[in-house]
């Protein structure tokens, strides 16, 4: 590993001396936090974007994300086509994209990886969605930049951008009905000459949301709920950051320190039954946690994320080098009624699982213009990451995983409208898992009871080369796109480890020591069409996994819960979306999105079968009318929007199918301007006819629980 970072940071010399003696500097100036790659094809500024990656690229603004404003920030997303969020509750969801989520797509916060528990598919990202300002998705393989976690894509989220103003400030007040959720966040921003600070802090409460049925059906019993709320999936959110930084002429820096707390219930009937057998009372109070007015209840987990980031760019004749510092603690802490099954006996306390994950992060990166036409990007990356664990139940079991990395990655303007590119990547990572023991005894036939070893003590070595291919093509209102590659993703301690009960989302998961480090090659290309009136966007994609790591669902059961195990397979995936925008008038606009993806195992003992939660086909038909002067910023907007999901009975036995659906959802938007501020009022109308349906890819939908109903949300903004 010694030899290969020193190749790499003599190639960066070298690239850095050959740089000097160009005339021509690069325009990098920061561009909504990201620094911006050499564009020498004029001005406008949408075939500039798409001209910018070889992949499917979306951008989107703060304004887009406050007029889709949901219960998190991955479901505001979710509109995207090819982009989802896998939701646990109203409030609790992850990414995916194109079907790939969790540690197979990465997400990025101000350019650093951000570092939580992400196995834990019960609670959702801990960034607070009302301090970003922008978002960037890349759809399709990252891993050449980004490193493991981001072979399915990217989200990068951007929170650092200066602001404009020596003093500027926005507030917003919002509310959600289906689970009486109410929330305030607070911005106050200024820069004075060089110097620029950024302050945001967010607070949200909600209670036990609501669902369109009076009972479920879990494990042969019928669940009745007390005015069709979910019992204990009440919460509240608490976040708070700090950016300070300095922007001058060849030198920026800025610094950010950010926490993110979350408190929510965990929905009881799901969690061993406990309304059967607990003495608590789900159904005195809809919020069953301790906002002002409630008590807490159990089951319920507390997450807290800090996070400390330097970002640092600096300029020496014709090179830009950036730098990006973090520190990122994850506390995740389950709490659950003591009790006693199997051989474990009545356990100590409430507190059932502990994680304090330490993540440090360190990057260095160069991009120079060489020889007029070569935009090169390269750079250097080390990851450490330290996991410990505590509590009475066992999963995953404490680990350390380092990784060193480099890349280099050049984009050849052959003429203002073609772009040839190319990368390379390599990687190393070194995981360490620690040796676990039951702290009760096992009985084991023909010998004493015994300790039970749910986990060994591991080292794993992992190494990879990745690459990639790309072309960028345009002709007057046409842009064609194609990429081709190579990723990678190592498996993660809990796929190496696991060996415990999830209640949370319903069954017992086994790891498998000896698995292998995850590749994917993958095909994309993407053709894109626009005049004043008609936009249209076609994106489709070809994957390919020799060894897809997944967990196999087993007609097993182990204590109480059905048994997963991690396994791997030979898997081709494919897929296609479009999103086509037609304006009839000047204020009236048709929206046509939609998207297919198809996935199918190969090998193992399920070859010939889809993957677990794969997502059936969609479709959205929007028509938006728009509204106002313009003038000052005075502006409106009335959408209605049908979305349509089919039917998915594609699925992994002893999975079940899933019925198809649709919906339809209003939303309402109105900006008042009075001299430099701005009061906003946006008003969604979710599942508008309260259409009872289930999420294939919702973990609620194996315990019989639909998707929320009648939703109705206000924002109150006001920006001065």
């Amino acid at each position: 590993m010694k030899k290969i970072v020193t190749i790499l940071v003599t190639f960066l010399f070298v690239v850095h001396t050959h740089a000097q003696r160009q005339d021509t500097v690069p325009d990098m100036t920061r561009d909504g936090a990201t620094l911006n790659e050499v564009v020498i094809m004029g001005n406008n500024s949408r075939k500039d974007m798409l001209m910018k990656s070889s992949q499917s690229l979306v951008r989107i603004d703060k304004s887009e994300i406050v007029s889709s404003l949901s219960g998190s920030l991955m479901q505001s997303l979710s509109s995207i086509p090819g982009v989802k969020a896998i939701n646990i509750g109203s409030s609790q969801s992850k990414p995916a994209i194109r079907g790939l989520g969790f540690n197979r797509m990465a997400v990025t916060e101000n350019g650093i990886k951000h570092e939580g528990q992400q196995w834990g598919e019960e609670h959702g990202l801990e960034i607070d969605q009302f301090a970003v300002d922008c978002v960037e998705i890349i759809k399709g393989p990252a891993a050449l930049l980004y490193g493991s976690d981001a072979i399915g894509g990217v989200i990068n989220l951007y929170s650092d951008i200066p602001p404009a103003k020596p003093f500027e400030g926005k507030t917003e007040l919002f509310m959600r009905s289906v689970n009486e959720s109410l929330g305030l966040s607070v911005r106050v921003a200024g820069k004075n000459n060089w110097f620029y600070y950024k302050a945001n802090l967010t607070l949200v409460d909600y209670a036990d949301y609501k669902v369109p049925t009076d009972s479920i059906q879990y494990y042969s019993y019928y669940i009745r709920l007390k005015e069709q709320r979910l019992r204990n999936t009440a919460g509240k959110e608490r976040d708070g950051s700090l950016l300070c930084g300095y922007a001058g002429e060849r030198f920026s820096t800025s610094f950010r320190i950010s926490d993110t707390y979350v408190r929510s219930g965990f929905f009881a009937n799901a969690h061993g039954l406990e309304v059967r057998l607990s003495d608590i009372d789900y159904d005195r109070s809809r919020c069953d946690i301790d906002l002002p007015r409630c008590d807490i209840d159990l089951p319920r987990h507390d997450v807290n994320h800090l996070k400390v980031t330097n970002h640092s760019a600096w300029r020496t004749g014709a090179v830009r080098w950036e730098s990006n510092l973090s520190y990122q603690n994850n506390l995740r802490r389950e709490h659950s009624e003591p009790v006693s099954h199997g051989y474990m006996p009545m356990p100590p306390g409430t507190l059932e699982r502990k994680y304090i994950k330490n993540t440090y992060t360190a990057s260095l990166g160069m991009k120079a213009l060489i020889a007029e036409r070569h935009s090169l990007n390269a750079g250097l990356n080390v990851e450490h990451q330290h996991n410990r664990r505590s509590g009475w139940g066992f999963i995953i079991p404490d680990f350390e995983t380092t990784s060193w990395g480099g890349y280099a990655f050049d984009r050849y303007f052959l003429s203002d409208d073609l772009i040839l590119n190319a990368g390379i990547r390599i990687n190393r990572v070194v995981t360490r898992i620690h040796s676990y023991h039951d702290w009760y005894k096992t009985p084991v036939a023909g010998s004493d009871s015994v300790y039970r070893e749910r986990s060994a003590r591991l080292r794993r070595s992992f190494n990879s080369f990745t690459w990639s291919l790309g072309v960028n093509y345009s002709a007057g209102a046409w842009i064609w796109k194609a990429n081709i590659g190579k990723s990678f993703r190592v498996p993660i301690p809990k796929e190496l480890g696991a060996d415990g009960v999830n209640y949370h989302i319903f069954r017992y998961e086994k790891g498998e020591a000896g698995l292998s480090p995850e590749e994917s090659y993958q095909f994309d290309a993407g053709i894109y069409w626009h005049n004043e009136a008609l936009d249209i966007r076609l994106d489709s994609y070809v994957n390919y996994f020799p060894n897809y790591i997944y967990l196999n669902p087993t007609s097993a059961y182990t204590e109480g819960l059905q048994t997963y195990y991690y396994t791997q397979s030979r898997v081709i995936r494919y897929g296609v979306e479009a999103d086509i925008r037609y304006r009839f008038l000047r204020r009236l606009e048709a929206v046509v999105k939609g998207e297919y993806l198809y996935a199918e195992q190969l090998s193992g003992n399920k070859k010939g079968y889809t993957l677990p939660f794969s997502p059936p086909w969609s479709a959205d038909v929007e028509l938006k009318y728009t509204f106002g002067s313009g003038e000052d910023g005075e502006t409106g907007f009335i959408s209605a929007a049908y979305r349509t999901v089919g039917n998915q009975h594609e699925i992994v036995p002893p999975e079940k199918s899933t019925a198809g659906y649709s919906i339809l959802n209003l939303s309402a938007g109105k900006v008042f301007a009075w001299k430099e501020c701005r009061l906003r009022l946006n008003l969604q109308a979710l599942n508008l006819l309260g259409k009872k349906y289930y999420d294939h890819t919702s973990y609620y939908r194996q315990i019989d629980v639909p998707e929320p109903g009648r939703n109705f949300s206000l924002l109150i903004g006001f920006d001065f």
